[in-house]
């Protein structure tokens, strides 16, 4: 089984984090967590090529947005909203506010 490195708050980094959400596939990745408690590789991939979609959770996780776990074979992933608002106090909210408005339009 294999466990994921997920950075602690206090290393969160706005650069990484704006770097992460300025790709389209993150940022849907990103926006359909929002919406959900949890979910799987296979639910958020679109299609994409599991080598594709490694690298762009790698980088997710690696910004501190997102954490994954495994459960047998599947990996659930998870917005690390609450870690992210107590190290940036106001960022997903407007990021995720910004992305659910153009959503919708």
């Amino acid at each position: 089984m294999r466990n994921y490195n997920h950075p602690d708050p206090k290393d969160f980094a706005l650069e990484r984090i704006f770097n992460a959400l300025s790709d389209p596939v993150r940022l849907d990745i990103v926006r359909h967590l929002a919406r959900v408690t949890e979910a799987t590789c296979g639910e958020l991939d679109g299609g994409r090529p599991k080598s594709s979609m490694s690298h762009h959770f790698r980088i997710l996780r690696d910004a501190g947005l997102v954490q994954t776990r495994v459960a047998g074979t599947v990996h659930q992933n998870t917005l690390r909203l609450g870690e992210v608002e107590s190290r940036f106090p106001g960022l997903m909210e407007a990021i995720l506010k910004h992305v659910l408005v153009e959503e919708m339009a």
